[in-house]
């Protein structure tokens, strides 16, 4: 972009005189947070009783923040803009807390905490205190969205929350030491999958106060014109401002901000009405003030302001310290609260001057309360994609691929109010989901070449090999009142582990904030599995993502792993209609047999586990032993098994019990699905040996059901971290969830088949052998086993 002509923005007096009070009010409220229990308007000298027994939180990066609140209010107001702010340094909780009280949004959702000396008293008491909040930018915080101090999520975050929001401007403001993570390195390209005419703006802000908790930042030090190649080279237009005066920083910064909201403007206006298409540089605004800026400059001989040394607490012995409770009184009187606030309390005109009204408030804001926007999606009849099943375990489909249909349909009737979108890591086709590009194609507004397929400038399904990126934005489209779906490659699902911990924490919270209305679930897709990557190998097998979830809240968490395509048809159907949870759904994309017709899936998705008559021989009588099984290829193996049970040991009553929804092997009082005991000794028996073969981790099976009365008799089979590129069956074999290794544990844990079964048993090792040498010299899996079917 050639250089724009310098049209400075030039504050009037009286708007340089009411910006900087609000910023002042803002700083007071941010340091008496962190450090009063009483006397909030210093009405009387402070004394030791006043401060709190505990001071935590951060100062450091409190007035950089609070420059930025205050200056987006002046366009959010004087423009009429509806936005949304994502505060991404860590620990900013001071300063967007004040500024939601300056705004009156926070006496709003909370009201014993209102714009007067008491509700100020009980804001600054609340704050890291037993009882309180956090000192973070938490879900307790009205216009949050995004838990400060993820570190490097918040970018991605942003973009998530512009797609499809065409109206609104989401200002993003990146700390410099999250910008050295690398999901925020990852999250500037971004700006490539943007659409300017169906999305909103992204505005980054880069905050760069220098340090981190106890060292320098990498981009704080970089010579200027070295970051700003970094940033042009990011797609981005930088705007710096710079200094330590603050009437010359408010007038950089409205500056700064006219210029880059000029320039968002124009781009979006040619896009939507002249049509243009190339993809247009967009602006970042470059902030670099001191870290702790107005705070204490030096304490006790050594320099605070502008160093690490004011990250968090800059005066930390207040209550024993006579010098240390002077400083700091001498600190807050230089923003002059009797200025700020009248008698009661209350801010004064000038403070509230620069403010916007109503629902463009930060912290009133829609988009940051997703769940007033969100709306039910239209799910189609189930019966329009499934697969016919006349006998179980005749056909075979690929259930990933049958579920693509369903997800074409739901893309194509969402195209208008566009509020669904399907991300994943290059990987849509891969998994079988390639259906979708009949209802929209791929999101790019980078270069094309006339090999690409499914490219689109106004597409929805969005791929980028960065498992951060389609987190960070189905997070922020989430949050903000849309759904989606995440699919990817099971084994590399847990790039994101700690991303997912904090969405759930978020969700575990917001459930209890009634002013917070639920939102659209996370849905992941887990696909391209450890039992069917044997191709790829070792590397590509790791089935412990579901283990790492079902750590998290009971409450919020829910793993489901459908055994055929219309079980996981009707678990998709769940899930994507549900609020407020994390779904995690493991299904196949390799043919796999049918088991269930739709309506019998319905119904055992339903129960989440159930016994299958058809595959048993109980005949009405208690069982001998259970064959359980979760998952599509230890399904198959133990049907196979209760197959070569029902011809080599007739007399034996077997009963096959499939489990989809995995926390209904907890107690009740542990997850919401759970079973009681009377429920689970139904199923399992209380006494009989249970054979158990599982698609992930077999201690993960144990570790849910160890209470229960027959977890003695539990034998579980999964994945043992034996693994390589290989056969599919070999897979199983090497690691003891074959078809032959549950005969044998059964023949071993039924009283009295050790000695009266001990040729079947010995059959049952010899195909094993069987199976390793001919695999080592065709390369193929035996014929019984590659051309097995249920024809019981």
């Amino acid at each position: 972009m050639p250089e724009a002509p310098d049209t400075r923005t030039v504050l009037s007096d009286e708007e340089l005189r009411t910006l900087d009070a609000h910023w002042r009010a803002a700083n007071y409220l941010a340091a008496g947070q962190i450090y009063l229990l009483a006397n909030p308007l210093l009405t009387e000298p402070l004394r030791p009783e006043h401060i709190k027994p505990r001071l935590l939180g951060h100062w450091g990066t409190s007035p950089g923040l609070n420059l930025v609140y205050t200056h987006l209010n002046r366009v959010i107001a004087g423009r009429g803009l509806d936005a949304l702010c994502i505060w991404g340094p860590g620990h900013g909780g001071p300063s967007v807390l004040a500024n939601s009280w300056l705004e009156g949004s926070y006496g709003e959702t909370y009201p014993d905490v209102g714009r007067d000396a008491a509700g100020m008293e009980r804001l600054f008491r609340q704050f890291s205190f037993p009882g309180g909040v956090p000192s973070h930018v938490a879900p307790e915080v009205p216009g949050s969205v995004h838990e400060g101090g993820e570190l490097g999520y918040s970018l991605a975050h942003a973009y998530g929350a512009a797609l499809d929001h065409p109206g609104l401007l989401v200002a993003c403001v990146i700390g410099d030491g999250e910008a050295e993570t690398g999901p925020l390195a990852a999250s500037w390209h971004s700006n490539k999958f943007l659409d300017p005419v169906h999305d909103g703006a992204v505005l980054p802000i880069l905050h760069l106060n220098g340090y981190k908790i106890a060292n320098p930042t990498v981009l704080a030090r970089l010579p200027e014109d070295e970051l700003d190649s970094l940033l042009r080279g990011y797609g981005h237009e930088p705007i710096h401002v710079s200094g330590d005066d603050p009437a010359a920083v408010h007038r950089a910064m409205a500056h700064a901000m006219d210029t880059a909201l000029d320039r968002i403007a124009e781009v979006q206006r040619a896009a939507r009405e002249d049509g243009v298409t190339e993809r247009a540089r967009t602006p970042v605004i470059v902030l670099r003030t001191p870290k702790g800026w107005t705070g204490p400059a030096e304490v006790d001989g050594k320099p605070v302001e502008g160093t690490w040394r004011a990250h968090q607490v800059p005066l930390a012995g207040v209550r024993d310290n006579p010098e240390h409770l002077r400083q700091l009184e001498a600190w807050l009187r230089s923003y002059r609260p009797e200025e700020l606030f009248d008698d009661a309390g209350r801010p004064v005109a000038d403070v509230l001057a620069c403010l916007p009204e109503g629902d463009r408030r930060l912290g009133s804001t829609p988009y940051a309360n997703g769940g007033l926007l969100v709306r039910e999606l239209p799910m189609p009849a189930l019966d329009d994609f499934a697969v016919p099943v006349d006998k179980p375990g005749t056909t075979l489909h690929e259930p990933t691929r049958i579920l693509g249909g369903l997800l074409e349909r739901i893309m194509r009737d969402t195209a208008d109010r566009r509020d669904f979108r399907l991300v994943g890591p290059d990987e849509t086709a891969s998994n079988r989901l390639e259906a979708v590009y009949d209802a929209s194609g791929k999101a790019w507004q980078a270069g094309t070449l006339d090999v690409d397929e499914h490219l689109d400038r106004h597409g929805r399904v969005m791929e980028v090999l960065s498992e951060h990126l389609c987190q960070g934005w189905l997070e922020g489209y989430l949050l903000t009142g849309r759904h989606g779906l995440f699919s990817c490659y099971e084994a590399f699902v847990h790039i994101v582990d700690s991303m997912v911990n904090q969405h759930i924490k978020w969700l575990k919270t917001s459930r209890e904030l009634p002013w917070r209305a639920p939102i659209a679930s996370l849905n992941y897709l887990l696909t391209s599995h450890v039992w069917r990557q044997d191709h790829n190998g070792f590397s590509h097998q790791d089935p412990g993502f579901v283990d790492h979830v079902l750590n998290k809240s009971p409450e919020v968490v829910r793993v489901y792993l459908p055994p055929d395509a219309n079980t996981l048809l009707s678990v998709a159907d769940h899930a994507l209609r549900s609020r407020d949870y994390v779904n995690v759904v493991v299904a196949g994309k390799q043919p796999c047999f049918d088991w269930l017709s739709i309506d019998e899936a319905r119904v055992h998705c339903a129960r989440g586990a159930g016994i299958w008559e058809w595959a048993g021989t109980e005949n009405g009588g208690a069982p001998d032993v259970v064959l359980a099984c979760a998952g599509d290829v230890p399904t198959q193996e133990v049907l196979a098994a209760a197959q070569l049970l029902r011809r080599h040991l007739p007399e034996l009553a077997v009963r096959v019990v499939n489990v989809v929804d995995i926390a209904r092997l907890m107690p009740r009082e542990e997850h919401p699905h759970g079973m009681t005991d009377f429920e689970y000794d139904g199923l399992f028996t209380a006494d009989k040996p249970v054979i158990f073969a599982y698609h992930g981790y077999p201690w993960l099976i144990h570790r849910l059901a160890y209470r229960r009365n027959g977890h003695p008799n539990l034998h579980v089979r999964g994945y043992k971290e034996s693994g390589t590129t290989t056969t599919p069956f070999d897979m199983v074999v090497r690691n003891d969830l074959d078809r032959y290794r549950l005969v044998m544990d059964v023949i071993d844990r039924v009283p009295g088949l050790a000695v009266r079964a001990a040729a079947v048993r010995q059959r049952m090792a010899d195909a094993r052998t069987r199976h390793h040498a001919w695999i080592r010299e065709h390369g193929t899996d035996l014929p019984e086993v590659a051309e097995w079917s249920w024809n019981a």
